[in-house]
């Protein structure tokens, strides 16, 4: 099967969104911030702290917000040169070929550690940290895709693992 595609900005800032909210970590924080601004909003709503500890947990959780959702996402789509290239993808049994402009890479499927889909993309992932994102709409008719996701999922999360 053969694809080519570019990236739309506002839906690759979304699949990175997917991506950092997948992560653990980042996962726990969220949830944290979000209980003690809750637990904060409990305690100043029965008098037992004062204004200042829940404007400060409010005040933490939007920046955290701001930072995930906003900052984060936008800093990765501005630094990486990735996005703004334009690519054919040839998609076989044996391997995944990429050709840009500045050349061609091949990665079998063992490469690959784990596949996640989300609305507009398939996530390939090499490791927990570096993926590459297949567009969706690069495919030709949703039997195109759904080819694409059985064999994504045969090749990635199919196999046996070491």
């Amino acid at each position: 099967m053969n694809i080519s595609f570019s990236y739309d900005r506002k839906q690759v800032i979304q699949a990175l969104r997917y991506h950092f909210f997948t992560r653990p970590e980042i996962r726990l924080l969220v949830i944290l911030v979000n209980l003690f601004t809750i637990v904060a909003a409990v305690l100043l709503y029965m008098k037992k702290i004062n204004p200042m500890s829940f404007l400060f947990f409010s005040t933490l959780w939007m920046a955290l917000m701001l930072v995930v959702w906003r900052i984060l996402p936008n800093s990765i789509y501005k630094q990486s040169a990735t996005f703004q290239d334009d690519f054919g993808m040839s998609i076989n049994d044996q391997q995944i070929t990429l050709n840009t402009s500045k050349g061609t890479q091949s990665w079998p499927w063992q490469r690959f550690s784990k596949f996640l889909e989300t609305p507009y993309f398939f996530h390939l992932y090499f490791d927990n940290r570096s993926f590459f994102l297949v567009p969706k709409d690069a495919f030709e008719n949703i039997t195109d895709q759904q080819e694409a996701r059985n064999l994504f999922k045969k090749m990635i999360t199919g196999r046996d693992k070491p």
